[in-house]
C-alpha cells in the first residue's frame, strides 16, 4: 500500500485493500496468518470489514469507588492480581483483583479456569457486572469481560470508544489482536486514502458521509455517535451493491433477451376455468391477469408467484401452461422431488380432463385432448423414448418432472413456458439451462413458484431481479386449522393421541412429524425410524402406520405416499420430506414433535398438509424447551395462520441467516446490514441503483461501482454490464 505518486496519491479501492495479503503487515506474525485464515480473514479488505460486535465506551463507566452494592455497571481497570484454585468439589475458581484509580474491586469466576491466561496482571479490561458482597468484601462474580490490552502491549488505541471485535476460541485469536491489525491497516490506507463511488452531491442527498470516514470511525470512533454514521453509511454500501446487481439482471433480462411472443387467445384458458368445481379468488384473477400481459410481450417474463399454504398456485401456474399451449408452443413443470412431481402430475390429468386443443396434423377441425406427461429418475429408458417421440411430434402439450427434465437426453422442441415450482430449491445454473432449451434462440417464458411467504424487505434482495405477483386469499373450502403448543405434561401429550385416534376412527387421516435431527440425513432417517418403531407399540399402536424420509428410494416413498391418498395408510411418520406439495385432503392431524428446533415458516408449510379438504383440522406443536425465543415463536404460530405475518415474525426473531440460509443469495454476503431492521435502506438502495442505471447503464462512468458488483456476484454478472 506504498505511495506509487506523491504528488497525486491515487485512492485505494476495494479491490486494492482485497490485494493486500495479511503476511504483508508488521502486527501480522507467520504464526497468526493461518488462524486468521480460519476466521476467514485474509487481506487487508477482509479485516476492514470484519467489524466490531459492540463497543466499550469508558466515558460512561462506574468508578469502582462509587459502587453501590446490587447496582449493574461496567468498571475498566488494570489487573494487579490473578490466582486460581480448584474448590474441594473440583471445579475451578479464579480470583482476580482489579484497579481503576479509585479503589480495588475483586472479580471472581466459578467454572472459568480459563479466565487465568486471559487476565494477567497488567491486562486492561472492562468488566460489566453486579456488585455483591461476599464475606464482607464487594465483588463482581462471572460479570462479562472484554479485554482492552493486553499485559506487555502497548496501547494501540487511546480513544474513549474501543472496539470489541467477533474473536475465535478455536483459531486462537482475541479481539485486541485484531484491533491491532485494524490499527495498521488504517494508518497505512491513511497514506492513500480510499475512493468512495458515490459522488459528494449523492452523499449529500443522502446524508452520508465518506467511505474511508466510515471505515475510520467505525473502528476508531472518537464519539459512541461516529460509530452510528459510519454504519449507516457501510450498510448503505452493501445493500447498494446488491440492488444494483439485481436491478442489471432485471434490466438485461428485459431488454437483451428475445422472448416468445404468445397469443393474446384465452379461449383454452378461460375453458379450463369454467370446469373448475371452484370460483378463482381475486388473487388468482389477479395473478393470471399479470401473467397473461408478460406472455404477449416479446421480452421473455421472468416472474415470481408467491403463495400462502392452500392459496391456490396450481391453478394459476395450468392457467399460465395453457396460455403457451394456446399458441402451440409446449410447457414444463420442474418440481425438486419425485413425490411432488408424480403429485402435480396425477392433479394435471385430473385439472386438464376434457380440455382440447387443435391437432397441429389432418383436417383443419381436428381437435385433441390437451397430454401432459411424467418425466422423473424413475421413468424407463423405453417410456422416456416414447415421451421423446411425442414430444418431437408435438403431440405432447405439458411435460411434468424433476431435474430429470434438465438432462441432454429431453427435447422439448417447442419449450416456450417453464413453471419451476419451489423455486428455492434450484441452483441458478439447473433453472438457466431450461432457459436455453427455447425455440430459434428465443428464452422460455419461466415463473417461478414458492409456497414460503417472503418478507418484503427480504425479497428485495432474494428476487429482486424477478416481478412479483402474490396470492394470499385462500380459496372456498380451506377452513382455518386449530393449532396448539403442548408442553412436556403426559396428560397433554395423552389428549393430543387420543385426538388422533378419534379422527382415525371417523375415517380420517394423520401426519406424525419428527425433529430436524444435527447431522447427516442419515442420523434423521435413523431417528424417525426410531420413533416409528415407537408409536407403533405405544401411543398408535393397533394403527396402519407408513414411514416416510429423504433416505428412501424414490419409488418406496410414492408407494407409501400412494398408499396414504388411498386410505390404505391412517398415520405418516415422516422428517420434513412432507412439507412442500403433499397434498392428501382427507388428513386433519398434524402432530410435530420437537416444533421449537423448527422456523416460523417451515411450521407453517407443515401445517398446511391439513386443512385441505374443508373439515376440522389440529396442529399439535409438541415441545420440552422453555426458551424465551422459542416459546416466542411458537406462539405467533398459535396465535396466527397467515403465512406472510409469519415470515415477517420469523425474520424479526431469528434473523435473515437463520430464515433463509447463509447460502441464500445476498445474506452471506451482508456484514453489517440486517433485515428487518434495515428495511428503509434496502429501500433507498433500490431507488438509488435504478437512478445510476437509468443514467449510466452499463457503470461505464463508474467503474469502481462496476468491480464491487462483479466481484460481490462474480460470474452471474459477467454479461450484465457489456450489453
Amino acid at each position: 500500500m506504498a505511495e506509487p505518486d506523491a504528488a497525486r496519491p491515487t485512492p485505494l479501492s476495494l479491490r486494492d485493500l482485497a490485494a493486500v495479503d495479511l503476511d504483508r503487515l508488521k502486527s501480522v506474525g507467520p504464526k497468526l496468518v493461518p488462524r486468521l485464515a480460519q476466521m476467514q480473514l485474509h487481506n487487508a479488505l477482509d479485516v476492514l470489514e470484519h467489524y466490531p460486535r459492540r463497543y466499550v465506551d469508558r466515558t460512561h463507566r462506574a468508578d469502582i469507588a462509587e459502587l453501590q452494592v446490587g447496582e449493574e455497571a461496567t468498571v475498566v481497570g488494570e489487573v494487579r492480581r490473578v490466582s486460581g484454585r480448584r474448590t474441594r468439589n473440583g471445579k475451578a475458581l479464579v480470583e482476580v483483583n482489579v484497579h481503576d484509580g479509585t479503589a480495588y474491586l475483586a472479580v471472581t469466576f466459578f467454572n472459568q479456569g480459563w479466565r487465568e491466561q486471559q487476565l494477567s496482571v497488567g491486562t486492561q479490561a472492562a468488566f460489566f457486572g453486579k456488585l455483591d458482597v461476599y464475606r464482607g468484601k464487594r465483588q463482581m462474580t462471572n460479570p462479562a469481560v472484554d479485554v482492552l490490552r493486553r499485559a506487555g502491549e502497548a496501547e494501540d488505541y487511546t480513544g474513549e470508544v474501543v472496539a470489541i471485535y467477533p474473536q475465535s476460541g478455536k483459531a486462537d485469536v482475541s479481539s485486541w489482536q485484531i484491533r491491532r491489525i485494524v490499527a495498521e491497516v488504517l494508518r497505512r490506507c491513511a497514506q492513500r486514502g480510499i475512493s468512495d463511488p458515490l459522488s459528494e452531491a449523492l452523499r449529500d442527498e443522502l446524508d452520508l458521509i465518506d467511505r474511508g470516514d466510515a471505515y475510520r470511525m467505525v473502528h476508531t470512533p472518537e464519539a459512541f455517535a461516529e460509530q452510528v454514521a459510519a454504519r449507516r453509511r457501510l450498510v448503505f454500501d452493501e445493500f447498494l451493491r446488491m440492488q444494483l446487481g439485481l436491478v442489471a439482471r432485471k434490466r438485461a433480462f428485459e431488454h437483451n433477451l428475445l422472448g416468445v411472443q404468445h397469443s393474446a387467445d384465452r379461449s383454452l384458458v378461460d375453458a379450463f376455468h369454467a370446469k373448475l368445481p371452484f370460483p378463482l379468488t381475486d388473487d388468482q384473477r389477479r395473478a393470471i391477469d399479470e401473467i397473461l400481459a408478460d406472455l404477449v410481450r416479446p421480452a421473455p417474463m421472468h416472474r415470481l408467484l408467491q403463495g400462502d399454504v392452500g392459496s391456490g398456485k396450481t391453478v394459476v401456474a395450468f392457467s399460465t401452461l395453457l396460455a403457451a399451449v394456446q399458441g402451440g408452443y409446449q410447457g414444463a413443470l420442474l418440481a425438486p422431488t419425485e413425490v411432488l412431481a408424480e403429485q402435480h402430475y396425477l392433479g394435471s390429468r385430473r385439472l386438464l380432463e376434457g380440455l382440447e386443443v387443435e391437432s397441429s396434423g389432418g383436417s383443419l377441425f381436428a381437435r385433441r385432448d390437451v397430454r401432459a406427461e411424467l418425466l422423473t429418475n424413475r421413468t424407463t429408458a423405453a417410456e422416456r423414448r416414447r415421451i421423446n417421440a411425442g414430444l418431437a411430434a408435438g403431440e405432447i402439450d405439458l411435460v411434468v418432472g424433476t431435474h430429470a427434465l434438465l438432462y441432454d437426453t429431453v427435447t422439448i422442441p417447442r419449450l416456450a413456458l417453464v413453471v419451476v415450482d419451489e423455486q428455492h430449491r434450484f441452483g441458478v445454473e439447473q433453472r438457466s439451462r431450461l432457459r436455453e432449451a427455447g425455440i430459434g434462440g428465443a428464452i422460455p417464458d419461466m415463473l417461478v413458484m414458492t409456497a414460503t411467504p417472503i418478507p418484503r424487505t427480504a425479497g428485495m434482495l432474494i428476487y429482486g431481479d424477478l416481478d412479483k405477483s402474490e396470492l394470499r386469499e385462500l380459496p372456498p373450502g380451506r377452513t382455518p386449522i386449530t393449532t396448539e403448543v403442548i408442553g412436556p405434561n403426559p396428560l397433554d401429550r395423552a389428549r393430543v393421541y387420543a385426538t388422533l385416534r378419534a379422527e382415525v376412527e371417523a375415517g380420517r387421516q394423520a401426519y406424525v412429524v419428527c425433529p430436524l435431527v444435527e447431522g447427516s440425513e442419515k442420523v434423521e432417517a435413523k431417528a424417525v425410524t426410531e420413533e416409528y418403531e415407537r408409536l407403533q407399540v405405544e401411543e398408535l399402536a393397533g394403527l396402519r402406520l407408513g414411514l416416510l424420509h429423504g433416505q428412501m428410494p424414490g419409488a418406496e416413498k410414492e408407494s407409501v405416499m400412494a398408499a396414504f391418498r388411498d386410505r390404505a395408510l391412517d398415520v405418516v411418520v415422516a422428517t420434513t420430506v412432507i412439507e412442500v406439495g403433499v397434498d392428501v385432503p382427507n388428513a386433519t392431524v398434524m402432530v410435530i414433535e420437537d416444533a421449537e428446533r423448527f422456523g416460523l415458516s417451515q411450521l407453517h408449510q407443515l401445517r398446511g398438509r391439513v386443512g385441505r379438504g374443508g373439515g376440522t383440522s389440529w396442529c399439535y406443536l409438541l415441545t420440552e424447551s422453555e426458551a424465551p425465543e422459542e416459546n416466542e415463536r411458537l406462539a405467533a404460530m398459535e396465535a396466527s395462520t397467515d403465512g406472510f405475518l409469519l415470515a415477517e415474525k420469523d425474520l424479526e426473531i431469528r434473523g435473515a441467516g437463520e430464515v433463509f440460509g447463509e447460502r441464500q443469495s445476498g445474506f452471506s454476503d451482508l456484514k453489517l446490514g440486517r433485515i428487518p431492521r434495515d428495511e428503509a435502506v434496502v429501500i433507498a438502495a433500490r431507488h438509488v441503483a435504478e437512478r445510476i442505471l437509468d443514467d449510466d447503464p452499463g457503470l461505464v462512468r463508474s467503474p469502481q461501482l462496476r468491480d464491487e458488483v462483479e466481484d460481490l456476484l462474480g460470474d452471474q454478472l459477467d454479461m450484465l454490464f457489456k450489453s
